[in-house]
């Protein structure tokens, strides 16, 4: 596992600065030069792109410490090689990439950790130590056994003369072998988890939250393209103020981190759709209302998934995906519809007559699913206790969902403690 934690160096001096200005621009020359040649060369190797350009970049730089040509190559090689792979789609309009932003790569050559709160960086002027600022973040990573990674890279901040330092921390896991499963489904305003029989519907508002924002973008873009034109500094500067993406990170963050803690306290596997690479592309195939596409998208699926999946691998937790095919329109019990009504998410299994509720039926065919081709040590399907009663959201069956508001889970980091919260979760009608 690896992890990358940004810390920031105090204010430095006006001469130190310069030195890592100057650093900065011989390595941004280098980048670009390289980069230029591998996309003419259609060079995306860097054990190649080195051999080809290491003897001209010493020659033109001998003040730097040499392996700063090593891990320009390796910099410049990843942005062709990005580039190359998207030109081959027909997705650039340039025929060579622009090198805009440039963090200065260093490997174990070029750095040393001294001590928990400082650092050593190889520069064109000697070796100059440099605090750092540790935070919250940093902390965990150390007092928890990870350790710091050979590789890092350093980032200017002209504007308050500092250093952006992104340290690497590695960590050894292995998966445990699982004895259960927790099923979750991803909805657009929704992540719906099947633990120990009772299902939780944890609410996201993705959908209210990504239509505020498009409303808000919609009437900023309107005033001012009015007043100052499209290409306005002004209206730029507004929308980098806007916070939809923090929302949504921190949502799939928080949900992430406590179906994870609960799978990893019981042993237990998670249970994902397989979605596949794209999976929006597919969704609004045949969705013409403009709105709801974006909807669709914003939604990020996907996203929500590899949060989990990345919680994951932290616990070494393991991942089972299976086939989302049909898994809320069967019901559970009999393998027959269930039918909903316009718009419901209450549907009635045409055999049975069970009620269900879509993201409980989801996710109890993701656990039949995972039971059945799972390959681990939970209990087979004959030990489900859904008791197959006519009755509309009988006490005794898994039909309806505990619903917790967002602003209930987002408070807590478990389970346990979000459901002893004062306030109350509801049920899902």
């Amino acid at each position: 596992m690896a992890r990358t934690v940004a810390v920031e160096t105090p204010p430095l001096p006006r001469k130190l600065f310069r030195v890592f200005a100057e650093l900065e621009g011989m390595y941004r020359n280098m980048v670009e030069q390289l980069v230029l040649h591998a996309v003419r060369e259609g060079v995306s190797s860097f054990t190649k792109l080195k051999a080809l350009k290491y003897r001209e970049l010493r020659n033109l730089y001998p003040q730097l410490p040499s392996h700063y040509a090593y891990t320009a190559c390796q910099d410049a090689s990843a942005r062709a090689k990005s580039f190359l792979r998207l030109k081959k789609k027909g997705l650039v309009e340039r025929e060579h990439p622009e090198v805009d932003s440039v963090s200065i790569w260093l490997d174990d050559h070029l750095w040393r950790a001294s001590g928990l709160t400082s650092i050593e960086v190889a520069t064109h002027r000697g070796w100059i130590p440099l605090e750092v600022i540790p935070h919250k973040q940093y902390w965990k990573y150390v007092n928890k056994g990870w350790r710091l990674a050979s590789e890092t890279k350093i980032k200017l901040d002209k504007r308050s003369r500092r250093l952006i330092i992104y340290l690497t921390f590695v960590k050894d896991v292995e998966e445990y072998r699982s004895r259960g499963f927790i099923p979750v489904d991803v909805n657009e305003n929704n992540v719906t988890a099947l633990i120990d029989g009772s299902v939780y519907l944890f609410e996201t508002n993705t959908g209210r939250i990504v239509l505020g924002y498009y409303y808000r973008r919609k009437r900023v873009q309107e005033k001012y393209d009015k007043l100052y034109g499209v290409k306005s500094r002004i209206k730029r500067e507004i929308l980098k103020k806007l916070k939809e993406k923090k929302k949504k990170d921190n949502a799939r963050w928080k949900i992430a981190s406590i179906i994870v803690r609960e799978a990893f306290k019981r042993r237990y596997a998670i249970v994902l759709e397989r979605l596949g690479r794209r999976p929006a592309e597919h969704m609004i195939a045949r969705i013409s209302d403009e709105q709801l596409r974006h909807r669709v998208f914003q939604a990020a699926f996907r996203g929500v998934q590899r949060a989990i999946e990345e919680k994951a691998r932290e616990h070494g937790v393991p991942v089972v995906y299976v086939d989302p095919k049909n898994t809320s329109r069967l019901c559970p019990v009999h393998g027959s519809k269930i039918v909903y009504g316009d718009e419901s998410r209450i549907g009635k299994c045409e055999r049975g007559g069970e009620i269900w509720h879509r993201d409980v039926a989801a996710v109890w065919n993701l656990l039949l699913k995972a039971l059945r081709g799972g390959g681990s040590a939970a209990p087979s399907p004959a030990g489900l206790f859904v008791d197959g009663s006519p009755v509309p959201l009988g006490s005794t069956a898994a039909h309806e969902p505990t619903v917790i508001a967002r602003d209930l889970w987002a408070r807590w980091k478990s389970l346990e403690a979000t459901l002893n919260d004062p306030k109350k979760h509801r049920t899902a009608l």
